[in-house]
């Protein structure tokens, strides 16, 4: 499987920034509009509807429609382990149903002083088998202004 890795520095602690990742509206905040997010659900791990908190377990149905071009893309994703402990937080989540055949995006927060360090890791395998395997590499292109984007955003958002 492919990896990709971003890692940021915010000038917010790490309270906040978990706070703000912890929450479907947190994803809104960070989505670059040209990609037209839509959250269609978000079922809680107990099957509560539009929970406040994206805790372990809990389901997400999203679609997408880049630049407004072709079909919605729809996918889900469940939350598949969540923790927080003094200096360091963490979530993963991994698409169940979607465009890719494996997905996995761990998204980790690490205190440093009143500054948080924001690292997104993705592991990933395209469509196409062995094709998608050949041009993994290229992917990083997409990965990088996408992640440079969301960066930028909880940057704006908590700084």
């Amino acid at each position: 499987m492919a990896t990709y890795e971003r890692s940021t520095r915010i000038d917010a602690p790490l309270e906040e920034i978990w706070d703000f990742h912890s929450r479907v509206s947190g994803l809104e905040a960070v989505t670059p509009p040209w990609l037209n997010l839509r959250v269609e659900a978000v079922i809680g791990p107990d099957g509560e509807r539009d929970p406040d908190i994206l805790e372990e377990d809990a389901e997400i149905s999203l679609s997408i429609r880049p630049f407004g071009v072709g079909p919605r893309v729809h996918w889900t994703s469940i939350i598949l382990e969540r923790d927080a402990r003094p200096g360091r937080a963490y979530f993963s989540d991994e698409m169940v149903h979607g465009p890719f055949p494996n997905w996995v995006h761990t998204h980790s927060f690490f205190a440093d002083g009143e500054q948080t360090i924001l690292r997104d890791k993705v592991e990933y395998a395209l469509p196409g088998g062995g094709l998608g395997e050949t041009v993994a590499p290229c992917s990083r292109v997409g990965f990088e202004g996408m992640f440079r984007d969301r960066h930028r955003r909880t940057k704006r958002a908590l700084e």
